[in-house]
């Protein structure tokens, strides 16, 4: 048996063995606070433009009705639930980050959507466990190709071609897979993989299709090998057609997938977004209102607002399109003149009022970007205020408030849930729908939490 073969099947008999006591109480806190946080931004994100858009069309198709839609009142089959609630929780980009990259946005549809086809009822210690799981793999698979930058960078975007195993890794653990079938439902995963990041150029809505595709992916890998269909079990080996020989041949890591498995867990690098923006932006966001704050100035008084950032965060998020949702949302020069002219970068920053006000486009011309080929590829972008007195200072948030260390406060965090999850279910459903994630461990049954994402 090759090396790589190897880390494929210790990576398989780590998802097999692990159980909820081996998590330590920090990792089990911090899940549950993922779990709500991307419950509150599905519920918003089924009322997005792109959700209802797919949802109309998946429904017209006719299914057995199994699987909650959530912020809905019809049901759908897995499969379809699963790609549903990822578009829905990833289309605001209100969901986490850090992980494959959006890891919440996969792994949780994804195995909300087979709580019907579980033998018996899932409880709350086995659901946080296969999040974990899910985040764990989704994120090793991220490293196996070199990372963020590394795999991003080449155009694939990682939330669609590494979200997929997380996915088929956690349903696999809710249903009950053994180890050959874990085996099977990664290595069918792969050739589920994919995701391009050709939406950046003109704010497509592709992108928000991806969490989906890899949610629904995973349930279709996880149940392919549950009937007995086979996938590769050397998918990781260095040769032709292998997953990281395909998608990362020039920056491929194959130890990453098992290096301190069970040690390192990968959702405490996860961090909880506290703007609706793509996570590029926020540190920029922060930097803006810090340094208003420190110049005791506001908005009219400002002349200018540079943004000096690396090559790859240009290539990301410094399109000039705002045109849509989806263009403004990736753009920086947005998120600081929202900052700048509403106070806030939240998603009432992001409509179509806001996007067309005045104010707001007068402020994005007073934005100018500026690339540093020194700055690293991971870093922060730094930013310099002008006032039109001519005063000039500058600051560098290195670490963007939501990251695992700046997080979000726990009464933030609510705050930004009671906001999304209200504009789809009733008050009472969310004051529940908070409280019993956020003691998870003690639930007998998920599908108790499943029927508060359903709208009445």
């Amino acid at each position: 048996m090759s090396e790589i073969l190897d880390v494929q099947s210790t990576l398989v008999a780590f998802v097999n063995d692990t159980c909820f006591d081996d998590l330590p109480a920090e990792l089990v806190a911090r899940a549950k606070r993922h779990i709500i946080d991307t419950l509150g931004a599905g519920l918003v994100g089924a009322t997005s433009e792109v959700a209802r858009d797919v949802t109309q069309f998946i429904l017209s198709e006719g299914c057995l009705p199994l699987a909650t839609l959530w912020g809905r009142a019809e049901k759908t089959s897995a499969r379809n639930a699963a790609l549903l609630n990822g578009i829905a929780s990833h289309a605001l980009e209100l969901d986490d980050t850090g992980g494959c990259d959006h890891s919440g946005a996969v792994v949780i549809p994804a195995m909300m959507a087979v709580l019907p086809l579980c033998k018996k009822p899932v409880n709350g210690k086995e659901f946080i466990t296969a999040v974990v799981l899910g985040y764990d793999v989704a994120r090793r698979v991220l490293e196996a190709c070199g990372g963020y930058s590394a795999h991003n960078g080449t155009g694939w975007h990682s939330t669609s071609t590494c979200g997929v195993f997380g996915a088929a890794a956690a349903v696999a653990k809710l249903l009950g897979l053994n180890s050959a079938q874990i085996s099977s439902a990664l290595g069918i995963a792969g050739s589920l993989s994919g995701g391009l990041w050709a939406f950046i150029h003109d704010g497509s809505q592709s992108k928000k299709l991806h969490a989906g595709r890899a949610a629904e992916g995973g349930v279709l890998a996880a149940l392919s090998a549950q009937a007995g269909i086979t996938g590769p079990a050397e998918l990781f080996e260095d040769h032709w057609g292998g997953f990281l020989k395909t998608l990362a041949p020039a920056s491929a890591n194959q130890q990453a997938l098992v290096t301190e498995l069970g040690q390192v867990w990968k959702l405490m690098r996860c961090s909880i977004k506290p703007y609706a923006s793509c996570r590029g932006t926020h540190a920029a966001i922060d930097a803006t209102g810090i340094l208003l704050e420190k110049m005791h100035t506001v908005a009219e008084d400002v002349e200018q607002i540079q943004v000096t950032l690396s090559p790859f965060l240009q290539e990301m998020c410094g399109d000039e399109k705002i045109s849509t949702l989806a263009a403004a949302q990736m753009s920086i020069k947005y998120a600081v003149a929202a900052r700048l002219v509403y106070g806030h970068a939240g998603l009432d920053a992001y409509g179509d009022e806001q996007r067309s006000d005045p104010r707001l486009l007068a402020a994005i011309s007073r934005v100018s970007l500026l690339v540093d080929p020194t700055f690293s590829a991971d870093g922060e972008p730094e930013v310099t205020l002008i006032t039109k007195s001519g005063t000039r200072s500058t600051h560098k948030v290195d670490i963007a408030l939501g990251a695992p260390a700046n997080p979000v406060s726990d009464k933030q965090l609510r705050d930004k849930f009671m906001s999304l999850a209200t504009r789809t279910v009733s008050v009472a459903q969310a004051e529940t729908l908070w409280r019993d994630t956020l003691m998870l461990e003690d639930v007998d049954d998920l599908r108790n939490i499943e029927t508060l994402l359903l709208r009445a």
